[in-house]
């Protein structure tokens, strides 16, 4: 993701410094973006910088200690901005002080983040209307498309993840295979969401239609509030997913994961070049 986001930015012409504890992952982002400029100390990185982005792992405290250290190294007007998918502004920016926390905000990318071209501002509950206009003004020049996303809902990207809970409660429960799950949502409806959402198809086929439908499959869709059964065994059995070379999937290979990047790359500049 910090590769995307730096190449995002490098593409609209600014000027683009990384941070990384890593230094081999800081040296590979440098190598994949050229004229990305990489910062070994936090503070010299970014205390000159009008946007900050973080983008470490998905646990609360290693954000919330960040974005307090970021807090005090940054100019007063720099805007502070989260990736997290899931995680809410309010508890990237909890030890924030009021007197920073208006410039923190949520700015989430879509992987990979520059090819799909929607951004969402997220305005937590402490952040400024003012940071808001900016990040949103900032978003566009660079030639993305910014919506605002007025409350700091808990999780967000529950449309996605809807979709994934059912999909692994189907092959939890026998009725498919992960190959064969995926295969319906690509060479079935999910073909036409890119331009046609699910509202709008609501609408289409029409809203009497949808509550009799929705009567008889909403009370029978997954209501599972852990983790999928499948998606535990299969960590506690070290299929980790590509990172490993096994997961829902077997067989991952760098030419396999080559392969199926390029194809999403091509399918996304296709989507949106002629969209």
């Amino acid at each position: 993701m910090g590769g995307g986001l730096a190449r995002v930015f490098r593409q609209a012409g600014w000027r683009v410094s990384a941070w990384d504890q890593s230094a081999p992952a800081l040296q590979r982002l440098c190598n994949e973006v050229p004229g990305t400029r990489a910062g070994n100390d936090l503070r010299d990185t970014v205390h000159e910088a009008d946007l900050v982005i973080e983008a470490v792992v998905e646990k609360a405290p290693v954000k919330q200690a960040l974005f307090a250290q970021l807090a005090q190294c940054t100019g007063p007007r720099t805007l502070l901005a989260t990736n997290s998918s899931v995680i809410p502004v309010a508890t990237v920016a909890a030890r924030v002080t009021d007197e920073h926390a208006f410039r923190v905000l949520g700015m989430h990318f879509w992987n990979p983040p520059d090819l799909i071209p929607l951004v969402e501002v997220i305005q937590g509950p402490r952040t400024a209307a003012d940071s808001i206009t900016r990040a949103l003004s900032l978003l566009s020049a660079a030639g993305k498309e910014p919506v605002h996303v007025r409350r700091d809902v808990v999780p967000g990207n529950r449309l996605q993840h809807a979709l994934w809970r059912e999909a692994m409660a189907l092959v939890d429960e026998g009725i498919c295979t992960p190959e064969d799950a995926d295969r319906i949502v690509k060479r079935s409806f999910g073909a036409r969401l890119a331009v046609l959402g699910p509202l709008e198809n609501a609408d289409l086929i029409g809203l009497e239609l949808t509550r009799q439908i929705h009567e008889v499959v909403l009370p029978l869709l997954s209501r599972a509030t852990e983790p999928a059964a499948g998606l535990k065994s299969r960590l506690d059995a070290g299929r980790m997913g590509i990172s490993s070379g096994n997961g829902f999937y077997s067989g991952w290979d760098e030419e396999k994961i080559a392969a199926l990047r390029a194809r999403l790359a091509a399918h996304l500049r296709s989507s949106f070049e002629t969209g």
